[in-house]
């Protein structure tokens, strides 16, 4: 994720054209470091969020308004004062930095013109919003950055304005050929890093990028190329700034499931791969706002259901232990056999034994009569030893049938536990993680308060339309599922499930038709690929059957099912259809 200098330079692209000409009309401060500006121009309303945050610095235009503090602060009644109905002149990027200005003309209290600029730096921890004079004079800023702060740049009314040290690196806009080479050469670093560590606006995801389309090794050292290659990575990275300098941007989101894990003005060929879906934008601003939402939103539900997780991770960490225990034990207890031979053997041929022997050497005659040792209590009979082995087996026998019960009822457990790890992959909305916590309290997962009566909960699958206009429905936990198979779903229905693996239940209506296109059992194979324990495979084995075959078992987990005379096919995990 990286609000890079392209970012940034896309974004001055949009705001120049939406917001230059207009006019301030509401500065509103909703929380600590950030502000709305409320901005009319050419007829419309335009709103600028803009955050100096920390964890989440920001600049997009936005149609949300937050509600905004009873008393205002200091900042805030500062900018009211002076560009409360400033008009904005322009908007320009420094360099390739993540640094944008605004420059501002008012009238002063004498009704003469004045001019300001509002510089917003977006650089993580380090993010600010500067307001200074046309001469770069620092009037105030969202954050004051004392010489006990910083020793590299004080941010106090009074002070100059400049760039922070930091960010003074090289302009690839402003850079011969010559040049660039001979800063790749001057320290060695990873090609990739080299090219992010020496250049102004270029983030570690663009440099990557640059280098992929060079078809060069990012962790080449930057002094190793020949003269060819630096020539050739140049000219790649001028390709570029080429779209940047004609606004030929492509703001796009890129997703790995569910889950918004990049965003870029340009396309990025490093995430060509079938496990991953692009989303494209006309604006960078809603491409801001739909990322850092879905991302929000994403973060919100991993904080909703870390609770879960961790208890369902906790106890599938015991549960294996358990497992691992008790197939040790069943081992120990496979010897068993070995007692029954010695018993045999002795009831057999001790009568040669005279008594008080620890050991007896005999043929065993269930083995080839090969040479057998039988360990002996010397002060025991061949009898009395052979009933002591007998009583041995028949423990070791008994034990093996409790312990083979015992680790099917374990290896179903983890079974049911992992079932719900994948629910917790798919699940999103309150309701469904309320079935879950739920589900975890029937099993024991969970302690029940004796006080609180159970209430139902209602909640609803993920539906789907086919391309051909079939409903799909795809269960998002256990619950979900078995309610789906067996109440949703009638005997003609087509059920998918990724084999042998956890997964959701899909249901594909028929609507009592005989034939259904191929492609809609594609489809429906490819969403239980994806809502499945294998969603970031490549290819998913899938069984799908009709409903009529697929039987409960009887005591099992909801959503444990057993079927025979399936069909099965390999599908690419996908969630691309049109949702109800």
């Amino acid at each position: 994720m990286a609000f890079d200098g392209i970012v940034i330079s896309n974004l001055t692209y949009e705001l120049n054209t939406n917001l230059v000409g207009g006019r301030i009309s509401k500065i509103s401060m909703p929380e600590d470091n950030e502000l709305i500006f409320t901005i009319k121009n050419n007829a419309k309303t335009y709103r600028l969020l803009v955050s100096a945050s920390a964890s989440l610095p920001l600049v997009y235009l936005t149609d949300v308004n937050k509600p905004a503090p009873k008393v205002a602060p200091a900042f805030l009644m500062l900018l009211r004062k002076y560009i409360g109905t400033a008009k904005i002149n322009n908007i320009f990027q420094m360099g390739l930095e993540r640094i944008l200005c605004f420059e501002l003309e008012h009238l002063n209290e004498l009704g003469d013109l004045s001019h300001k600029r509002m510089y917003i730096e977006i650089m993580g921890k380090h993010s600010n919003i500067i307001f200074t004079d046309e001469n770069n004079k620092i009037i105030d800023s969202i954050k004051r950055i004392s010489a006990n702060m910083s020793s590299l740049r004080e941010v106090l009314p009074g002070r100059e304005y400049f760039l922070p040290e930091e960010l003074k690196k090289k302009d690839l806009l402003n850079t011969e050929l010559e040049e660039f080479i001979e800063i790749l050469k001057s320290k060695e670093y990873p090609l990739s890093k080299s090219i992010y560590m020496n250049f102004a606006g270029i983030s570690p995801l663009i440099a990557e990028e640059i280098i992929l389309r060079a078809s060069l090794p990012s962790q080449a050292p930057s002094t190793s190329l020949g003269e060819l290659e630096y020539t050739h990575l140049f000219h790649t990275i001028q390709n570029l700034l080429e779209d940047i300098n004609t606004h030929n941007f492509n703001p796009n989101i890129i997703y790995k499931g569910e889950e918004a894990i990049e965003f870029s003005s340009i396309n990025l060929y490093s995430y060509e791969g079938k496990e991953y879906k692009r989303e494209s934008f006309d604006s960078v601003s809603k491409m801001l706002y739909d990322f850092y939402s879905s991302r929000e939103a994403f973060v919100l539900n991993r904080q909703k259901s870390s609770d879960l997780r961790r208890i369902v991770n906790t106890a599938l960490e015991r549960a294996s232990k358990k497992y691992d225990l008790q197939e040790k034990q069943l081992q120990d207890a496979d010897k068993k056999d070995i007692y029954r031979v010695y018993g045999d053997l002795l009831n057999t041929y001790g009568y040669s034994l005279k008594g008080g022997e620890s050991s007896f050497t005999t043929e065993n005659f269930y083995d080839d009569n090969k040479e057998i040792t039988i360990p002996l209590d010397k002060n025991k009979s061949a009898k009395e030893n052979a009933k002591k082995y007998y009583d041995k087996y028949a423990k070791l026998s008994r034990t093996t049938k409790a312990l083979s019960e015992e680790i099917l009822k374990t290896k179903n457990d983890m079974e049911h536990l992992q079932s719900i790890q994948t629910a917790l992959e798919v699940s999103s909305d309150d309701e469904s993680l309320s079935q879950i916590r739920q589900e975890l309290v029937d099993f024991g997962y969970i302690k029940k308060h004796s006080s609180a009566k159970k209430q139902k909960i209602t909640s609803h699958p993920y539906h789907y339309i086919s391309s051909d206009g079939y409903d799909i429905y795809v269960g998002k936990n256990n619950y979900q599922n078995e309610e789906l198979t067996f109440k949703v779903a009638t005997g003609n229905d087509w059920w998918f499930h990724a084999k042998g693996i956890p997964g959701s239940h899909v249901i594909l209506k028929s609507n009592n038709e005989e034939e259904l296109p191929d492609r809609a059992y594609e489809e429906a194979a490819a969403l239980a690929a994806f809502y499945s324990k294998a969603k970031d495979a490549d290819k998913v084995e899938v069984d799908y059957i009709q409903k009529k075959n697929i039987k409960k078992v009887a005591g099992a987990a909801p959503g444990f099912v057993i079927y025979h005379s399936n069909w099965s096919m390999v599908a690419t995990p996908k969630a691309n259809l049109q949702q109800k």
